[in-house]
């Protein structure tokens, strides 16, 4: 998010996404004698946000000041004597907004990472009232009609590129937001994008209800046979907070498959939890989100209708790399035979391994992730207990992701414990480059919660922009289980490259180097916005990297060459099942995103069969990274149409790691060329020419297929 025009619907999108301490959460409402602290910039070093002086109460407050003297600002300038000029319009507007941004920025970071019931009512009232404030700047025909004015006049108007390419991002969003409409069709794009709004934030509040509420509960612990103590401590531990002493409470992630179903022995516990999984948001009770999504799918194809297109994904994707709904499509299911195959033939070595053991049944998708465990260790003579004691979250902290970010870069890490944070365990890094000069903050904040959003994510509260003399504050958030006291901080290899591949959303906002903020860090197209994550998992495994972090919590001895060498040969396996629970996933919001706007509202259930279907992946045993109902990206996250960019930016990230190999590898030199032909650029140029500025041509896809054992 940043303090533009452009920046409102991102803060929109953050709106509808979604206890520990909240920051002064007892504390009254801003009155009149206490000013709020949004009102102006933070006094901290580098705007950091205040929060020993940020209340519940402020948010409300001034999110509704910052509308008002956002629009005072926007009027200003549509109804401005003055003819229509690049400084007086596209500049002002860049310039307009910052108290709403400031609030924005925290208010939305929070309702992600640290919400609570007073937090989740402001979102409620608020997001449709951002919606509209957002519909009547875009819609304003006096202010389109300069920003028009300009546009037409771009080529002669002495600009330079950049400046001429946000002239035309600007008209294009205004255009896509409405602004050639009638006044008629403009009354009704309102009134959808408000019901869409008022649904989006339903979905994202009832979505984390049902994670929690979707908790297994255990009675036995000979049941948890097969986790490892410390787990064990902690699902004690988390049933005593919810009132269940002496039993074991078991939390899920917010993706179809969960971690424990690796680890657990008995079956019946394997097949409850699995279950509790699949069937969030559709068992009729007062959270489920059948109706929710049926008609956010609905209104978004009626709003793709009014904008002249004949559905929501052929508009979504006209305005990203890869233009057209058939480009997306034809990525995908071009993976699909080969990842079907391979994931068949997993199933048949977990089948065989069953037998060998004499199970005495057919394999389910509960058993998926348990036997394959089995599988690994048989033929890899590995499992995740042996490599987890090589992996202690602050080693790979610092000397696995900000050590590769040193020797790509030139930047270094300074822990900072003087800024207020909204929890203990949040933590503050500063961020200097190879010159020493400051370049921004990081917060860190790894660990779960019952009021966290699922998964893992990068934000800000505040972007760069020389524009307005900025420099970036970024977060990354993770949800690492909180360890049993005295316990080390231990993260399965997945959980290491979730931190790389947020650090590298990071990156990107950190080593931006914009004047504007509409350009500014990770403000690209959705479909690019990965990759620069993605490029930066490839560090995770790089041999001096990995021999840098990957020592024992206890003793400090590096992880043995044997077991790098394991780790190694088995990363190509289970690629089958992966790589086809996220086409799976990625086709059915395709599929969802496509329907005309004349479609009635869908049975849910069937629909997600009848899609998968299509794409000859009902398969029973392996079922979509997210179900529909659960789908918090494209419902709740601003992903709707863009679950695809994942494999998208990965054939981009997959080309440019083929690169480095080519041209020597982790040195300086490499990781300069990247960062200033893509990391520092942002979004100031098309990205199919951002890519080519880095690599020569554009991208092929032989080496993310070589990647995933798919040639």
């Amino acid at each position: 998010m940043n303090h533009s025009l452009a920046a409102l619907s991102v803060i929109l999108l953050a709106a509808s996404c979604g206890t520990g301490e909240t920051p002064k959460s007892d504390m009254p409402a801003t009155t009149s004698i206490r000013e709020n602290p949004f009102t102006n910039p933070s006094a901290l070093y580098l705007q950091a946000p205040d929060f020993s002086q940020i209340h519940n109460g402020d948010f409300a407050p001034a999110m509704e000041e910052g509308m008002r003297k956002h629009m005072v600002e926007v009027k200003a300038i549509a109804n401005s004597k003055e003819p229509a000029t690049f400084e007086n319009t596209i500049v002002a507007l860049e310039k307009s907004g910052q108290e709403l941004a400031r609030v924005s920025h925290v208010f939305f970071g929070l309702i992600s990472s640290n919400t609570n019931d007073t937090l989740q009512a402001v979102n409620t009232e608020m997001a449709p009232k951002l919606s509209a404030h957002q519909d009547a700047i875009t819609l304003d025909p006096k202010l389109f009609e300069r920003i028009k004015t300009i546009y037409d006049g771009r080529a002669d108007g002495g600009l330079d590129s950049v400046s001429i390419y946000l002239v035309e991002r600007y008209y294009t969003r205004f255009v896509r937001a409405g602004a050639l409409l009638n006044e008629a069709d403009k009354k009704s794009l309102r009134a959808l994008n408000e019901e869409e709004s008022k649904l989006s934030t339903l979905f994202s509040e009832n979505l984390l209800k049902e994670v929690n509420n979707a908790t297994v509960l255990v009675d036995d612990s000979a049941q948890l046979d097969g986790m490892a103590p410390a787990e064990i401590e902690v699902a004690a531990s988390a049933a005593k907070d919810k009132g269940h002493e002496g039993k074991w409470l078991i939390t899920l992630q917010n993706t179809t498959m969960q971690p424990v179903l690796a680890e657990l022995h008995d079956r019946a516990l394997r097949e409850r939890i699995f279950k509790a999984s699949i069937s969030r948001g559709m068992l009729g009770n007062a959270t489920d989100q059948k109706a929710t999504v049926s008609r956010l799918a609905q209104l978004r194809a009626q709003r793709a209708k009014l904008l002249g297109f004949p559905n929501y994904a052929t508009y979504t994707l006209d305005d990203q790399m890869a233009k057209t709904p058939d480009a997306a499509v034809k990525l995908l299911t071009g993976m699909v035979p080969a990842a079907v195959k391979n994931a068949k033939a997993e199933a048949a070595k977990l089948q065989a391994m069953i037998d060998k053991e004499k199970g005495g049944f057919t394999l389910e998708p509960w058993d998926w992730d348990y036997y394959a465990e089995k599988v690994r260790k048989a033929e890899y003579d590995l499992d995740e207990s042996q490599i987890k004691p090589y992996f202690e979250l602050d080693r790979v902290l610092q000397d696995g992701v900000f050590f590769a970010a040193h020797e790509l870069y030139g930047i270094t890490f300074k822990e900072r414990h003087d800024l207020p944070t909204y929890l203990p365990e949040v933590r503050v890094f500063e961020v200097f480059d190879a010159d020493s000069s400051v370049i921004g903050l990081f917060y860190a904040d790894y660990f779960s919660r019952d009021n966290k959003q699922g998964g893992a994510w990068m934000s800000s509260f505040v972007d760069q922009s020389y524009l307005l003399d900025e420099k970036p504050v970024v977060t990354q958030d993770m949800n690492v289980q909180m360890p049993a006291d005295g316990q080390p901080v231990l993260l399965s290899f997945d959980n290491v490259i979730t931190m790389f591949h947020e650090f590298g959303h990071a990156l990107h906002g950190l080593l931006s180097k914009q004047k504007y903020p509409y350009f500014s860090g990770t403000n690209v197209p959705r479909d690019f916005v990965e990759f620069p994550s993605q490029f930066n998992e490839n560090w995770a495994m790089d041999p001096k990297v990995f021999a840098n972090y990957a020592k024992h919590w206890k003793t400090g001895e590096a992880m043995p060459k044997s077991l790098v060498d394991k780790i190694k040969k088995s990363g190509k396996f289970n690629q089958g099942f992966a790589t086809t629970e996220y086409l799976a996933a990625a086709l059915l919001d395709m599929q969802w995103h496509m329907l005309p706007a004349d479609a009635p509202l869908q049975d849910v259930p069937k629909f997600e069969k009848a899609a998968l279907a299509n794409y000859g992946l009902d398969l029973p045993m392996v079922l979509p990274r997210y179900r529909t109902c659960y789908f918090s990206h494209i419902w709740g996250g601003g992903y709707g149409a863009g679950y695809y960019a994942y494999m998208w930016s990965e054939v981009l990230e997959a080309d440019a790691f083929q690169w480095f190999k080519e041209h020597g590898g982790m040195t300086r030199d490499n990781g300069m060329h990247f960062r200033e032909t893509i990391l520092s650029t942002g979004g100031s140029k098309d990205a199919g020419e951002l890519y080519r500025d880095f690599r020569g041509r554009d991208a092929e896809v032989g080496p993310l297929l070589e990647k995933r054992g798919l040639k």
